[in-house]
């Protein structure tokens, strides 16, 4: 952040549960300020009337685009980004109506990137900011049941891995947060399945069946998790991407593991497809 501003704030979307919220107590805690964006601003009253001053909250759904120009009209200068809107889904692939795929990609990476064009042409004329993507372990690697739930995500994680490369120079970073399980609703009455086909039961049945059960037994801390975003975003030099729970640690490793075993098992093949010049 530029060393002139003592006081950052923060857009923050789905700001009123899960991560959102924690997101918005952390930031307040750091003595910064916070635009709280949600699509039901009467859910931020309370909030708000504890912290007068100090929250102001826009109306925004983020499948919205004028919407969210709105929004980021209305919230002046933003030194901190945080796409944070989103839900969880479950259903195999075959089971996951063109609808739900359509909205997945909406809610979870054509609205962040959209909120994130949008805010970028003032950080780069400030040479500062901060763009705080929440994807999940999901968006790093993915299993049976959550296919377009982990196509959303790792969508907007490469996007931003790209985006990352593209504004170092201007001052700007990008930090993406992935997230294991942790005690928000993503689990809760608000997870979406998709329509089932008998033949996945023995795959998608049991990713199904665990999320919903894990509802509020997660081991995450959600405000640990946004306490430790808040330190990243602290850092002289941040990383790129943040790990949170040590399932997601571990799942990670597990993934990188994996791709460097098939790169060992097929790198004598990969190694010898160039094109072989007539001597």
């Amino acid at each position: 952040m530029g060393a002139d501003i003592t006081s950052r704030r923060w857009l923050i979307t789905g700001a009123n549960s899960g991560f959102g919220a924690s997101f918005v107590r952390a930031a307040l805690a750091a003595g910064d300020d916070v635009i709280a964006a949600v699509r039901r601003p009467e859910t931020m009253d309370e909030v708000v009337a504890a912290n007068p001053g100090r929250i102001t909250v826009v109306a925004l759904d983020v499948r919205d685009a004028d919407a969210a120009r709105r929004a980021v009209e209305a919230a002046g200068r933003i030194d901190v980004l945080v796409n944070n809107a989103g839900y969880g889904i479950v259903g195999a692939i075959e089971e996951t109506s063109d609808a739900e795929l359509r909205d997945v990609m909406e809610v979870m990476f054509y609205g962040p990137l959209n909120l994130t064009r949008l805010v970028l042409p003032q950080m780069r004329e400030r040479r500062s900011g901060a763009i705080v993507q929440v994807s999940s372990m999901g968006g790093f690697l993915s299993f049976a049941g959550v296919g377009a739930y982990s196509a959303a995500k790792g969508a907007l994680e490469l996007a931003s891995e790209a985006l990352a490369a593209e504004v170092s120079s201007l001052g700007i970073r990008v930090l993406i947060v992935e997230p294991g399980s942790f005690r928000t609703s993503f689990a809760g009455p608000a997870l979406r399945m998709s329509a089932e086909i008998a033949d996945y039961a023995d795959t998608v049945g049991s990713t199904r069946g665990n999320l919903a059960d894990s509802d509020q037994q997660q081991e995450g801390d959600p405000e640990k998790a946004a306490a430790a975003v808040v330190a990243v975003l602290s850092m002289a030099e941040p990383p790129l991407r943040l790990a949170l729970g040590a399932d997601a640690v571990g799942a990670i490793r597990g993934k990188l593991a994996a791709v460097a075993d098939d790169l060992d098992a097929t790198a004598h093949l990969g190694l010898t497809t160039a094109v072989t010049e007539n001597s």
